[in-house]
């Protein structure tokens, strides 16, 4: 877990080197942030085996920076980066979080008006001082503004892809002690939700103040909130807090029901309950003073006629009236993918090469990958032009003879320019495989024009795929403004499909405009726009986005086998 940690220090150190005008330093941490981000090892366990030199192993860290990881893993600190805050002391995680605000703009703001924080930032342009500034305008601050209200709607939340290996490390080493006999993680974690405020974990234990002692002291522990025989709550190292309880085995079952939640999906149960003149509540069914179900959570969905509900559906949003009614789908499963239709190489702005993406895409167990690096209009991502998709299908080609039972798939994530066209000429288009197309700019565009822009790229006759389709940014910016009616409409009538995106910062469709796509029978592809290797694990966040938009295999089309799948546009 320390490679979070690193990696989110060396980006703020990167931002405050960008705003001393040292950008070659900057671009260093950048590349070191990423490639310790992708790491499969922790860096504590590398740093074990060998110290510093072992650390130079890692792409993109050299003698400087492995000392820097050095001088973490021993003090909790980063000398370099204490310097660089005295020096420009602005609070960077929090100023950055606005969506457009650069390293440039930020030193701007510290050097003209002096502002720190969120807070000085919010202050300033209320007072409506940011306008006056070089570079900045009414417009600009009036962004600003949106986009602290945005920020400040979400504070105290985090991103499920950045919590959930953290909380998995816990649920394991818990797991492992002698005195646990079962554990599971509950809440928000459970019901895989896109954001969360804390964690909850319960376990079944008949010794509970030697598994609380043990829980209290782990290493990813920051502070102790509170300590008990059968509950402790802590703030974990990445910020966020976590409650362990320990429970009885004979209401383990109806705890894990009443904690993973959500409330008012748990409310609709009760009152089902009392309708049968039974008692629910977090320690069991009751029918008088008699437990008559408790130690399974299907035992306590049976004991009031229900079948079982898989938590990514405990919502509130009809889940439970469905499941009266038989009606309840049957949801995607977490092993149904058998491709990856987004994704990144070296030859625009990944960090792997194509062969790379497909051994590890082929470890997974998958048949086909389809390689979507960015076209020309984008600059910053290294995008391709005609020529260069044309030299890239040839290498694809010769690829493809190293492998059996597995094909990559050429494509291209093409530009969606602001009046709907696509930044590739059709005849390149119609060479490739599978075209996914997205909006990379003019995010603020009336929600009527952005309607008729998108609808234009999906009546392309080459555009297969609409990639991240509302343009959101989890805890960044909110989606871009359009008529999603009229989109499916468009989408469903031309047989072009939306993308789920699983990268933890988009989770795009979000879940409830998946299941509206469902029930208007508009197909979706699950990807990860993956810019590294194992930046393709994270197809689980996608599929559990699919789940909890009520999506079965059937509505998502990279659970085909390859020529059904490409079948779908002939």
């Amino acid at each position: 877990m320390k490679n979070i940690e690193i990696a989110d220090i060396f980006y703020n150190i990167a931002t405050l080197l960008e705003m001393d005008e040292v950008s070659f330093r900057s671009r260093a941490y950048e590349k070191a942030a990423r490639n310790l981000e992708s790491l499969d090892e922790d860096v504590e366990e590398i740093y074990a085996r060998g110290g510093t030199k072992e650390l130079e192993k890692i792409p993109g860290i050299g003698q400087g920076l492995a000392r820097a990881i050095e001088d973490y893993l021993k003090k909790g600190r980063i000398k370099d980066y204490q310097d660089l805050k005295k020096k420009c002391p602005v609070k960077i995680e929090e100023l950055s979080a606005i969506e457009g605000l650069g390293p440039k703009m930020i030193k701007t703001l510290y050097q003209k008006l002096g502002i720190k924080n969120l807070k000085d930032l919010a202050k300033a342009a209320q007072a409506q001082k940011i306008r006056n500034l070089e570079g900045f305008g009414a417009k600009t601050e009036a962004n600003i503004l949106q986009g602290i209200d945005f920020v400040k709607k979400d504070q105290g939340r985090f991103l499920l892809g950045e919590i959930l290996p953290l909380v998995r490390v816990i649920v394991e080493e818990l797991g492992s002690l002698k005195e646990v006999a079962k554990i599971s993680v509950a809440g928000s974690v459970r019901r895989m939700k896109e954001t969360i405020g804390d964690a909850d974990i319960l376990v079944i234990s008949s010794q509970p103040t030697k598994v609380m002692d043990y829980f209290v002291k782990m290493k990813e522990v920051q502070k102790v909130w509170s300590k008990g025989e059968t509950r402790s709550s802590v703030r974990l190292s990445r910020g966020f807090d976590c409650d362990l309880r320990v429970i009885k085995k004979n209401s383990y079952g109806s705890a894990l029901q009443y904690f993973t939640g959500n409330k008012y999906h748990n409310i609709l149960a009760r009152r089902l309950a009392i309708k049968k003149g039974l008692k629910l509540n977090e320690y069991g069914i009751f029918k008088g003073q008699q437990r008559i179900a408790g130690q399974t959570e299907a035992s306590i969905y049976q004991a009031i006629d229900l079948p079982y509900i898989e938590p990514e559906l405990r919502e509130n949003r009809g889940e439970i009236e469905a499941a009266q009614q038989g009606q309840l789908p049957k949801v995607i499963g977490y092993q149904s993918i058998k491709g990856d239709c987004h994704m990144h190489s070296t030859w625009s702005d990944g960090q792997d090469s194509i062969l790379a993406m497909a051994q590890q895409a082929k470890r997974m167990g998958y048949q086909y990958i389809v390689i979507t690096d960015h076209t020309k209009s984008l600059n910053v991502a290294h995008g391709l032009d005609e020529k260069k998709l044309a030299q890239q299908i040839k290498e694809i080609k010769k690829i493809n003879q190293q492998f059996s039972g597995f094909q990559i798939l050429t494509g291209c994530e093409a530009n969606i320019l602001e009046d709907g066209s696509i930044d590739i000429d059709d005849e390149m288009l119609s060479q490739l495989d599978v075209v996914v197309a997205g909006i990379h700019s003019k995010f603020k565009m009336k929600s009527k024009e952005m309607t008729q822009r998108l609808i234009k790229a999906i009546e392309n006759p080459y555009v297969k795929i609409i990639a991240h389709p509302t343009g959101r940014m989890l805890l960044q910016r909110p989606s871009y403004q359009f008529d999603f009616e009229e989109i499916l409409a468009a989408a469903k009538k031309n047989k072009v499909a939306l993308e789920i995106n699983s990268h933890p910062s988009r989770l795009d469709l979000k879940d409830v405009d998946i299941k509206r796509a469902v029930e208007a029978g508009v197909k979706l592809v699950i990807s990860t726009d993956a810019h590294h290797q194992t930046g393709l694990q994270h197809i689980e966040l996608g599929i559990a986005q699919a789940r909890r938009g009520w999506a079965t295999a059937k509505d998502i089309l990279n659970t085909c086998q390859i020529d059904e799948f490409m079948l779908y546009w002939k």
